[in-house]
């Protein structure tokens, strides 16, 4: 692309000044990720002809183990397009060499790429193509905050099970001890242990997130027990519901799932942002049990691509053969 230059940084103390109004693609979440064991983030910047920062992107390797082989594999997750300054160069140009850039050099360290939660389904859609990517349709699912109030988007029988829940004692609050930390990530970890597909990062990352100015860990308690926790990325106006867990089964009575997801809900409309996402809700299956859950507080349901890259050629073909359009 004529007068842009893109740089890929691994290391912090290389790393320019960028934007911060990402929290998904920023330095804060950077250093985050470099101070966690098993990852490594990569952030990709473009400069214009007088060296101005006029895009960044952030990607992160993520070290894996499996049941299955490969035993153990590298797995790069970009989480949206990026961020932009105002310039003459077109968003989608500049994600364009972003993406070649971050292909070129990840292909050989990475088992796979993924590119997910991106804000429009077809956005860099020929990028994608050029460099090999194949896409999978995808659900997202996001609540509007600002029109109308929580509790008159949910429907009547989940607003019933909650207030029953706080009825018997279940609380939620900010995790602000040791013991809740600890708590946290235990719950996180066991829940998500029978789900290959998604990655748990080492408790440090949550420990660093914990300490940062742009997220929020909570818990679900009764009796003293965690039964279920989330953690929420909160950006100028949005807020973004990242991880979450429950104990669904051992406390079904209490409604765990219900009670955590509706209080990451009620502290974002209570502090202003215009929306939260749901993060990961999974394939668009005609019936999916947790999509339908997240649908009963009265969000909207989003069909979305995420676009992969498989490092080795002949699964990568045979895979967009089968994810053909």
């Amino acid at each position: 692309m004529k007068g842009i230059k893109t740089v890929i940084y691994s290391h912090a103390e290389k790393l320019p000044q960028v934007e911060e109004s990402n929290f998904f693609h920023s330095r804060q979440l950077f250093l985050i990720s470099a101070s966690t064991p098993k990852m490594k983030p990569y952030m990709v910047v473009c400069y214009d002809e007088s060296g101005q920062v006029v895009s960044q992107l952030l990607a992160t390797i993520r070290y894996r183990t499996s049941f299955l082989p490969p035993f153990f594999f590298m797995h790069c997750r970009v989480m949206g397009e990026g961020t932009y300054a105002k310039s003459d160069y077109k968003k989608d140009d500049l994600f364009g060499e972003m993406l070649t850039a971050l292909t070129k050099k990840l292909n050989k360290r990475s088992l796979y790429i993924e590119v997910s939660n991106l804000s429009q389904k077809m956005f860099g859609f020929r990028h994608f193509r050029h460099n090999d990517y194949f896409p999978v349709h995808w659900m997202s699912i996001h609540n509007s905050l600002h029109s109308k109030t929580p509790e008159e988007r949910i429907t009547e029988k989940m607003m019933h099970r909650i207030e029953m829940a706080y009825s018997r004692g279940v609380t939620c609050q900010t995790v602000e001890t040791e013991d809740d930390l600890k708590a946290f990530n235990k719950l996180l970890r066991h829940h998500h242990w029978f789900k290959p597909k998604r990655y748990i990062p080492d408790s440090q990352f949550f420990i660093k997130l914990r300490e940062s100015n742009r997220c929020q860990l909570f818990v679900t308690k009764y009796r003293n027990h965690v039964i279920g926790c989330s953690a929420c990325v909160y950006g100028d106006e949005d807020a973004d519901l990242w991880y979450s867990a429950f104990r669904r089964k051992t406390y079904l009575p209490l409604h765990p799932d219900a009670v955590t997801i509706w209080h990451a809900i009620k502290y974002a409309h209570e502090h202003g942002y215009q929306h939260i996402n749901f993060l990961d809700v999974g394939l668009p299956f005609q019936k999916n049990s947790f999509r339908e859950f997240i649908l009963r507080f009265g969000g909207k349901p989003v069909s979305t691509f995420r676009w992969f890259r498989c490092s080795i050629r002949w699964i990568n073909s045979l895979l967009k053969w089968i994810y053909r359009d």
